[in-house]
């Protein structure tokens, strides 16, 4: 079954750290551009992080997540990770993962096909 599988969400204190990781199964991680995306209540889909294939291999942030959000990749495992540190209530929100064929536009802006089910994260004290 070709799927994503995001896990490691939960109620974590401002300032706290957390670790969400994505499962890639039905294909190899590293063919593909695996993006990180979140949605709080009422709010569109924010694109947040991406990681390229293992051809490029380079990382891109969002401006709102930009030195506090680290994505990397355990090709071996077949898995793409999420570190978020710093956490603040407004990144409150549903986590979820996606893939994507490599084209020539910036890594968040990959036609993403296949996307996992979601992991909630909440901030709060």
């Amino acid at each position: 079954q070709v799927h994503l599988k995001e896990s490691g969400g939960g109620l974590v204190q401002p300032g706290g750290s957390l670790t969400l990781s994505c499962e890639v199964h039905g294909f190899s991680a590293e063919d593909y551009n695996i993006g990180w995306f979140r949605q709080a209540p009422g709010k569109e889909r924010e694109g947040i992080a991406c990681i390229s294939s293992s051809h490029d291999g380079r990382a891109y942030y969002a401006d709102s997540v930009k030195g506090r959000f680290t994505i990397s990749r355990d090709y071996g495992e077949n898995k793409v990770y999420l570190h978020l540190s710093s956490l603040k209530p407004e990144d409150t929100a549903v986590y979820d993962c996606a893939a994507g064929s490599p084209t020539d536009l910036e890594c968040l802006n990959t036609p993403f096909a296949v996307w996992g089910q979601g992991t909630q994260v909440t901030v709060t004290s």
